[in-house]
């Protein structure tokens, strides 16, 4: 299987400022509520472990929404599919901010979710379709920059809106943002492509893939590991009393760190093979759960969070990238069951761990976290520079 990028008509080395504009919408959409769990258990008279299942539902519609995207994309093209999510996205984060309930907060949820699953797969498809692949990471990295600034702003403004105000003024905010990102995309073209795969054949080169579905099956590892776990770093620190809005400035250290660390991406690919990026990404993901498990603090949760930002800079955008090689021909089909993947395991990992969380055993689920992340960080290093043996 050849890994080269499809022929585009305006090739780019940056993706574009309306395609980062939605990423970034996206961002603030689901990083927003990890600070305001405590305050929904505290406004609907209900338990943490309840709470979270807000965040884990949206998480799971999120992820599993992303193959039919992916597959319509492919279809469709990438713009198309963009313009109608945000729109499905708008509507669905009104009717959250105005739920009169938890149930009808958590349907909101999951069915915005499920729309804003569409964004980040088909930018990063975007970029791979207009990128050609020696500049692919360095790309995806300032994608992932603009993610950043959504997760920093999203984790910093939730929690002081959500304490000064209400939870519902975040819902609104991320509507009205959700509005703004759809305009500047109509002014976009769509990427010429060699040719628009059926949904049976691209499934078809899917499943005959074995990379595709090992890359598929880390990106569900990392999930777990990385937004999983950055979800429950707020509550943790709300659980020992510190106040909603320094837990959610705390966590802001997070995407402030991926802001940081993805301007170093292009220098560094420029000199370090891929399997040696990723290997820092991990390390980070290793020593940043670590150091949670050991003492958990304001100090503690800022250091794990730059070092996740860390791990999001190096280790995501590594296997992000490799994504976009494995099946050049279904490429968008293959990156959104990727990113399904991711989804689908940091909703999994957060409510495995929202009853462990509800008795503060958070040494546990970080101990544990940092445990199977030196496993995941061995397997895709290792894996990635066997597949790259292979296309030499």
């Amino acid at each position: 299987m050849t890994s080269h990028a499809p022929k585009s008509a305006t090739p780019v080395t940056h993706p574009p400022v309306a395609v980062a504009l939605a990423a970034f919408t996206s961002s603030v959409d689901r990083f927003g509520v990890s600070p305001l769990l405590v305050i929904l258990a505290l406004d609907f008279d209900v338990s943490l472990s309840t709470a979270v299942t807000v965040a884990s539902v949206y998480f799971f519609t999120y992820g599993l929404s992303q193959p039919l995207w992916g597959m319509l994309s492919d279809r469709f093209g990438r713009l198309p599919v963009m313009r109608v999510a945000l729109t499905g996205a708008l509507l669905c984060g009104i009717s959250s901010a105005f739920a009169p309930n938890l149930i009808l907060l958590t349907i909101a949820r999951a069915l915005t979710g499920a729309f804003f699953g569409a964004i980040v797969p088909a930018a990063i498809t975007y970029v791979g379709d207009t990128t050609a692949l020696r500049n692919r990471q360095s790309a995806l990295s300032d994608l992932m920059a603009a993610i950043a600034v959504g997760t920093a702003f999203a984790t910093a403004a939730a929690g002081i809106l959500g304490q000064v105000f209400s939870w519902r003024i975040v819902f609104a905010l991320s509507a009205t943002l959700a509005l703004a990102s759809l305009i500047p995309l109509f002014r976009l073209t769509e990427p010429t492509r060699d040719q628009r795969t059926g949904v049976l054949a691209a499934l078809k080169l899917f499943f005959n893939e074995k990379w595709a579905g090992f890359v598929v099956f880390l990106a569900f590892v990392e999930g777990g590991l990385v937004l999983g776990i950055l979800t429950l770093l707020a509550p943790a620190l709300e659980f020992q009393g510190i106040e909603t809005s320094w837990a959610g400035l705390s966590v802001a250290a997070y995407g402030l760190a991926t802001l940081v660390f993805s301007r170093l991406v292009r220098p560094i690919t420029a000199k370090l093979s891929g399997p040696r990026v990723v290997f820092i990404g991990g390390c980070s993901l290793v020593i940043g759960l670590g150091t949670v498990a050991v003492h958990l603090s304001v100090l503690s949760v800022v250091i794990a969070a730059l070092l996740l930002g860390g791990t999001w800079a190096f280790m995501h955008t590594g296997l992000q990238s490799w994504a976009t090689q494995v099946i050049p021909e279904a490429r968008g089909m293959t990156v959104a069951f990727f990113a399904g993947a991711l989804f689908a395991g940091s909703a999994v990992s957060s409510a495995v761990a929202g009853t462990l969380a509800e008795a503060g055993r958070w040494t546990l689920i970080f101990g544990t976290g940092a445990g199977l992340a030196v496993i995941l960080t061995v397997v895709a290093v290792a894996g990635l520079a066997r597949y790259e043996s292979t296309q030499a």
